[in-house]
């Protein structure tokens, strides 16, 4: 989809002065496309997306089942930009019916103070962010069993993964009841790997905390180049400490050795998804050296947009 030269400049431009880190900005994907115009004329416009998930994808663990996703192009109009294509996407959901499992999301930079205005006016909140780490990796606690899993492990590490979703599923979105189903092929696949990217914390013999991970190459033509810089990463896809043994030092230690292996593997920096609302894991990740690069922003039914 096109939209004016300057616009999109002007978009650009914006993304590199808010966060030097972001990779340059894509163009405008397809979709039904919003328009406006600010006080003084500047044009500003959106991209909307609408998608819908069945029970049995993967995405379902963390999103709404009906999903109308704006993709803004507010170039240098700040606040201002940002509020009126959120009233042209309530007037186009006033057209349209949105059921209880549904949101209304925007993926902006973490760093826009400007936009953050008008997405919590609208009744937006950041119920996801994406997380990058730079700092070189901390020195693993020799007083802790870090191992990695292999195929024996399937029943405990489920379990671990599962549970994550217990607690998460009351500060962000609600746990799906088949949440194991969705998550065990990919677990599965990833303990038969010969070079598994799941690691286990063990305490008096028993498994206390897990880390599932992976190695992602972000280029300039793929999904993950839109978000990352270019280059090797490290994902950290699912991280989690048995209920009761949070706190200890279990998962500082997990992920010392994590990060170890990540660069040991090639990645140049390591980067994860966590929830904002997440009294535990917003601390934690932050303390590990993780900071914000892009947030999700949501509202959920998507017709409690303001």
């Amino acid at each position: 989809m096109d939209i004016a030269e300057p616009l999109l400049a002007a978009h650009r431009a914006r993304f590199a002065a808010v966060d030097a880190l972001l990779p340059p900005a894509a163009p405008p994907a397809e979709g039904r496309r919003l328009d406006a115009a600010t006080a003084d004329g500047t044009r500003v416009t959106g991209v909307l997306q609408r998608h819908r998930l069945g029970p049995g994808d993967v995405p379902m663990l963390w999103s709404a089942a009906d999903v109308w996703q704006l993709f803004p192009y507010i170039g240098d109009t700040g606040t201002e930009g940002a509020d009126l294509l959120l009233r042209r996407l309530k007037d186009v959901l006033a057209e349209e019916a949105a059921g209880d499992d549904s949101a209304c999301l925007v993926v902006w930079p973490s760093r826009d103070a400007e936009a953050i205005r008008a997405f919590l006016d609208h009744g937006l909140v950041p119920l996801g962010a994406l997380g990058v780490r730079t700092a070189a990796p901390a020195e693993a606690d020799p007083g802790v069993t870090v191992r990695r899993a292999g195929p024996a492990d399937f029943a405990a590490a489920l379990e671990l993964a599962t549970a994550t979703f217990d607690y998460t599923g009351l500060v962000a979105a609600a746990r799906r009841v088949n949440t194991a189903e969705l998550l065990a092929p990919s677990l599965r696949d990833a303990l038969a790997e010969e070079e598994p990217a799941v690691w286990l914390a063990e305490e008096d013999g028993e498994l206390r905390a897990l880390a599932h991970c992976a190695w992602v190459d972000a280029t300039e033509t793929n999904a993950a180049g839109e978000l990352l810089p270019a280059g090797r990463w490290g994902y950290v896809n699912n991280v989690v400490t048995a209920a009761g043994r949070r706190g200890g030092g279990l998962g500082r230690a997990l992920m010392a050795r994590v990060h170890r292996e990540l660069h040991a593997g090639g990645a140049t920096r390591t980067y994860l998804y966590y929830n904002p609302t997440n009294p535990l894991s917003s601390v934690f990740w932050h303390r590990q050296g993780y900071r914000p690069l892009w947030t999700s922003w949501e509202v959920r039914p998507a017709s409690a947009l303001r």
